[in-house]
C-alpha cells in the first residue's frame, strides 16, 4: 500500500454530493517537491473523493484549469463507472450480478457482458501466473466460488480513467485503496520541464509508519499485496490456505489491472511464478519487501 511522506488527516468516508467538492490532503500521493528559485509555477491541483467498493477512492487533478466543466464532467463519469463495476462486481451487494450468478438466479449471458470478461481475464492470469492467481475463492460457507475480487479494483480503475485521459493539459491520479493509477493526455510529455510527475510513497510492510521507498511517475501504474493491512486474507490455490507471512510485493507497470493481478500472484506463488512474471510481464517492475 502506498501512504503518504507526511502525517495528515484521513480521507472523510462520506459520499460527496454533485456537484462534487475539492478534497485535500488525499492519503496515498506524497506532496510535491518544494518549488526551486526561478522554477515555473507549480501546475494548478484539484481532488475529489467518494466511497466506492468500501474503500476511498480518490481522483486527483494536476494542470491547466482544473476546474472547467470537461474536468468536472470526466471526474463525475469516473467515478460513475466505479459505482457501475461495484455494482456487478459487488459480493456485499444481494443484487449485485456477481451476487445473483453465484445464487444461479441468473446465467452468465444474463449478466453485464462484463462478467464474461472478468471470467475471461480470470482464466488467462491464472495461466499466466502458474496458477498463483485465482478468481475461485472460499466463501463464508468453506467452499469455493467465482469471485474476481482480485482484479476487479485494479480494472474498474483503469475503465475509470478512460474520460480523464481526454482532457488537455492536465495529469490525473487515481487512488483506490492505496493502489494507484496515474496518467494524462496523449500530448502530455512524460519528461522535461513541462512533464507533470508524482511521487508516491510505498509503505514498509514491518513498520507501517515507515515510508519504504519513493516512486517518481509521469504515467503508470502501482499495486501493493500483502498483510500489513488486512493480516492473512490472500488465498494460495495450491495450498489451498491464507498466507499469514508477513511482507509485500509492489508491482509497477502500464495497467492497474495486471499490476494487481501480478502484485498477488506474487505475493502468494512460488518461484515458478516468479519465473513466469520475468518472462511474460516484461513491461512490469517487482519489489518485494
Amino acid at each position: 500500500m502506498s501512504r503518504p511522506a507526511t502525517p495528515s488527516q484521513p480521507v472523510p468516508s462520506t459520499k460527496p454530493v454533485l456537484p462534487l467538492q475539492p478534497l485535500e490532503p488525499v492519503q496515498g500521493i506524497r506532496p510535491p517537491l518544494p518549488a526551486q528559485p526561478g522554477a515555473a509555477p507549480a501546475p494548478a491541483r484539484r481532488a475529489w473523493v467518494e466511497q466506492i467498493m468500501g474503500m476511498p477512492i480518490s481522483i486527483h487533478l494536476r494542470g491547466d484549469d482544473v476546474d472547467r466543466p470537461e474536468a468536472q464532467q470526466a471526474v463525475a463519469e469516473a467515478f460513475r463507472i466505479l459505482r457501475e463495476m461495484d455494482s456487478i462486481f459487488s459480493t456485499y451487494r444481494d443484487d449485485s450480478d456477481l451476487m445473483r450468478l453465484r445464487r444461479e438466479e441468473v446465467q452468465v449471458s444474463q449478466c453485464s457482458p462484463l462478467v464474461e470478461e472478468a471470467l475471461r481475464i480470470g482464466q488467462e492470469a491464472e495461466v499466466l501466473t502458474k496458477g498463483a492467481f485465482t478468481t475461485l475463492l472460499p466463501t463464508g460457507d468453506g467452499d469455493l466460488a467465482f469471485d474476481p475480487t482480485g482484479l476487479v479494483k485494479g480494472w474498474a480503475v483503469d475503465r475509470a480513467s478512460v474520460p480523464l485521459r481526454s482532457l488537455e493539459r492536465i495529469s490525473f491520479c487515481i487512488n483506490a485503496g492505496g493502489d494507484i493509477l496515474i496518467g494524462a493526455h496523449p500530448d502530455m510529455p512524460t519528461t522535461g520541464p513541462d512533464a507533470i510527475v508524482w511521487r508516491v510513497g510505498v509503505e514498509d510492510p514491518l513498520d507501517r509508519q515507515r515510508i519504504a521507498s519513493t516512486l517518481t511517475l509521469a504515467r503508470g501504474a502501482v499495486a501493493t499485496s500483502g498483510t500489513a493491512a488486512r493480516g492473512a486474507h490472500l488465498y494460495d490455490p495450491h495450498s489451498r490456505e491464507l498466507v499469514g507471512r508477513p511482507g509485500s510485493v509492489t508491482v509497477t507497470g502500464p495497467t492497474l489491472l495486471w499490476a494487481d493481478i501480478w502484485a498477488t500472484a506474487l505475493f502468494v506463488g512460488s518461484d515458478s511464478t516468479s519465473e513466469a512474471f520475468a518472462t511474460s510481464a516484461t513491461d512490469y517492475l517487482s519489489t518485494a519487501l
